[in-house]
């Protein structure tokens, strides 16, 4: 019996080993972390993240082939194909703070594999990392082998939140990339039999390893270059007047436009509401980073909080998904620190007391100044409107940035609307936006 050992219960280990056993019911998998309560949550009814359809999966093979477990060490001793799918954040300090991917976590991890392992692995990367990772990561485990062989494959993953079982059912692609050698190519071929008891042949392509680690990258820029473009073009749309010189300095940089498109957000809110929000309630609809899921990584909504805090606003937060606990985490970090493991974290930040978490968004909209949607979750575009209007202080605003109401039919309410790309309303014409 094939034995797969994944070393990380994260968003994209949990979901890919669970559907890899439903898959592969002939297959032990085992996933491994050095989170008790990580792995406590994965074998609890109440699983660590949410994916729609990733319970069922879990519920159908978990005791059956599909395990989580904290004793590392064992697992990854008895596996044959271990996947490593750990954080690589950003460096938060040192050379490159801000920029290069810190390695600590798959260093830790290669170091760990080749203490324990006492026969021949194959080692996949599922993180997305720089480009010539694996060169590195085979060094180590050559130089402490033991004479035991080591094949690297990159393996990347290309999951949408929200849709991730969805993607890993049906994938576009599976790109493994290996070594050019004899060994290279078996150990390739061992992992596309994984992936073949359910993904066609045709859609399995295999590349040399750093085709496969670059292609992850790419994917990622490109990624990052499209939300750029769309919000750069939709504050060309409300920019009036503008000054093209001004426009034309953000095309510039990809992530400066995406941080001023929040800091904007933010500018409007306070620009509206008469230049301030201190001591006003604001309600935020939708924490997490976009529907169906509950991650919180990278969200918008931590930026634009922590921009309304800063004008000391009060806030009331309602998402179907988030806790409370994550909600008040992130909002208590410094950038970046969330992609460290939980242990090198702030151990508790402290609470912010400015913001409360209600678990209904009438509760969160009652008595507010204004109302900003952050996820696109869709019982938002479904609900009473006219019951939150008359709830509210007036003028009642709604600062949409997702897009998702239909800002005519709010305004025939009475609310003052704001809708990311869309003409302003003449209210907001007059309260210009503070760059």
């Amino acid at each position: 019996m094939v034995k797969i050992c994944c070393i990380g219960a994260g968003y994209v280990g949990g979901p890919t080993m669970a559907v890899i056993a439903l898959k592969c019911p002939d297959i032990e998998v085992v996933v491994v972390d050095i989170s008790k309560p990580r792995i406590e949550a994965w074998n609890s009814d109440t699983l660590p993240i949410y994916e729609p359809g990733l319970d069922d999966v879990v519920k159908q093979c978990r005791g059956r082939n599909l395990f989580f477990s904290t004793d590392v060490e064992k697992h990854v001793a008895e596996a044959d194909i271990i996947f490593v799918s750990v954080n690589t954040p950003t460096k938060t300090r040192g050379l490159g703070a801000g920029k290069a991917a810190d390695l600590t976590y798959w260093e830790s991890a290669a170091r760990m594999i080749a203490d324990v392992s006492k026969s021949d692995k194959i080692v996949v990367e599922k993180s997305t990392v720089p480009v010539k990772t694996a060169e590195a990561i085979e060094k180590i485990l050559t130089h402490n082998s033991k004479g035991i062989n080591y094949q690297i494959l990159s393996n990347p993953e290309f999951l949408a939140e929200g849709t991730a079982i969805e993607d890993l059912f049906k994938p576009d692609r599976v790109l493994i990339g290996g070594r050019e050698t004899p060994e290279g190519r078996k150990a390739v071929q061992a992992l596309k039999d994984v992936y073949a008891h359910w993904v066609p042949e045709d859609r399995i392509l295999t590349t040399n390893l750093w085709s496969a680690e670059l292609s992850k990258l790419a994917a990622n820029a490109f990624l990052a270059q499209r939300i750029s473009s769309v919000n750069a073009i939709s504050a060309l749309c409300e920019a009036t007047g503008a000054n093209v010189t001004e426009v034309a300095n953000y095309w510039k940089q990809v992530i400066k436009i995406n941080d001023y498109q929040k800091s904007r957000f933010v500018n409007r809110v306070v620009s509206s509401m008469f230049n301030t929000v201190a001591g006003k309630k604001i309600a935020v609809l939708g924490f997490a980073f976009k529907k169906d899921t509950g991650d919180t990584r990278e969200t918008p909504a931590i930026d634009v909080c922590k921009g309304l805090l800063g004008d000391k606003a009060q806030i009331s937060i309602y998402d179907p998904q988030v806790t409370e606990d994550q909600i008040q985490r992130d909002l208590a970090m410094n950038k970046f620190d969330w992609d460290h493991p939980m242990h090198l974290q702030p151990t508790s930040p402290t609470a912010v007391k400015q913001v409360s978490c209600v678990w209904d968004a009438y509760e969160a909209t009652k008595g507010a100044h204004g109302l900003c949607i952050l996820t696109e979750w869709d019982e938002f575009k479904t609900l009473d409107y006219q019951k939150i209007f008359d709830n509210m202080q007036k003028p009642a605003f709604v600062f949409d940035g997702r897009n998702i109401v239909d800002p005519e039919k709010l305004r025939e309410i009475g609310f003052i609307v704001y809708s990311i790309g869309k003409p302003l309303d003449a209210w907001l014409k007059d309260m210009p936006a503070v760059a």
